[in-house]
């Protein structure tokens, strides 16, 4: 129940605008449950994508996914880094389920069919990018400065991983079925916003 609870918390830390104006103690306890929740959610990506990488016939593809999914495991281990900072643990109930969840997405891939497992991973990446701006706005705001331009740079390089797998989506036929999102603004904002939201 506790555990569901944070869950829940933590999900409306994410529907936050970003220009909210938070006191540092509290900023500092909203970036420590996103630190979690992203700790956990890159151990699952890093099993979806072995499953994934693994599914696809294209070397070339391959190899991207490889690449996508070495930096997530960077990311586990700077987020993992920055929590050891806080003198806090990741949730070892998260890390299991989110273990789970990801081995379970990663043998899907392999039976999946192309299309599922890259828009899928589009749409995961693209909260991503969220995510690790928002992150970002409350380390500033907590005083935190060590670690926002790493939590920039994470987001970043989630744009680049959704832009991947969005413009391989969208080489597909199905694509015209599927509910759409919209694209994430150009990258360089990300930073501005950071930059607008603590001045």
């Amino acid at each position: 129940m506790a555990q569901r609870r944070k869950d829940k918390n933590t999900r409306q830390i994410l529907k936050m605008p970003l220009s909210t104006d938070t006191k540092p103690v509290r900023a500092s306890e909203q970036l420590v449950a996103l630190l979690q929740l992203a700790h956990s959610g890159e151990l699952a990506a890093s099993y979806a994508y072995a499953g994934h990488a693994a599914s696809v016939r294209d070397p070339q593809e391959r190899r991207r996914i490889e690449e996508i999914r070495a930096e997530e495991l960077d990311h586990r281990a700077r987020v993992r880094a920055m929590l050891d900072a806080l003198g806090v643990e990741p949730e070892a109930r998260r890390e299991r389920k989110m273990r789970r969840i990801g081995k379970t997405i990663g043998a899907f891939c392999r039976v999946g069919g192309w299309f599922g497992p890259m828009y899928g991973a589009a749409r995961l990446e693209r909260k991503n990018i969220y995510e690790y701006e928002r992150a970002a706005a409350f380390a500033a705001t907590a005083g935190l400065h060590q670690f926002v331009d790493d939590l920039i740079d994470m987001s970043e390089l989630e744009w680049e991983h959704e832009r991947y797998f969005r413009e391989k989506s969208e080489s597909h036929w199905l694509w015209r079925a599927f509910p759409k999102w919209p694209a994430p603004e150009p990258k360089h904002t990300i930073r501005e916003r950071i930059a607008g939201s603590t001045t």
